[in-house]
This record gives structure tokens, C-alpha cells and sequence, in this order.
């Protein structure tokens, strides 16, 4: 079953939002006095996780053009 263009834009739209939550929440947890440095480099992989799925969702979304 192909996947269809709505999907990934769906998809892409719930990871972006993800990502901004996560972009807020690393920096309200920066700016405690007690950074916790586990919890933060969590936060941070996480976020690139969602960065690389976003990239690949949206090349995804990119026509194929031949050379």
C-alpha cells in the first residue's frame, strides 16, 4: 500500500510540533538553577531523531525528476 502525499504532510506537521515542544522544553530545563544533564541530552537526542525523520518525510514529499 503506497503512502500518500496527506500522510507524510500529516505526519510532518505532528513531528514539527514535536519538535518545537521539545526545542521549549530544553530550554525551560536549561534555565534552571539544577540542570539535569541526563534528562537534557535525552531531550536532545530525541531532537535530532525528530530533525532526521523530518528531513526524510519531507524529501519524501519531493517529486522524483530525472537527471
Amino acid at each position: 500500500m503506497p503512502i500518500d502525499s496527506a500522510d507524510i504532510s500529516h505526519r510532518l506537521a505532528e513531528l514539527k510540533i514535536e519538535h518545537r515542544d521539545l526545542d521549549l522544553a530544553i530550554g525551560r530545563l536549561q534555565a534552571t538553577v539544577e540542570v539535569d544533564d541526563l534528562a537534557l541530552r535525552r531531550l536532545k537526542k530525541r531532537k535530532l531523531l525528530l530533525k532526521d525523520w523530518i528531513a526524510k518525510l519531507e524529501s519524501m514529499l519531493i517529486p522524483d525528476t530525472p537527471a
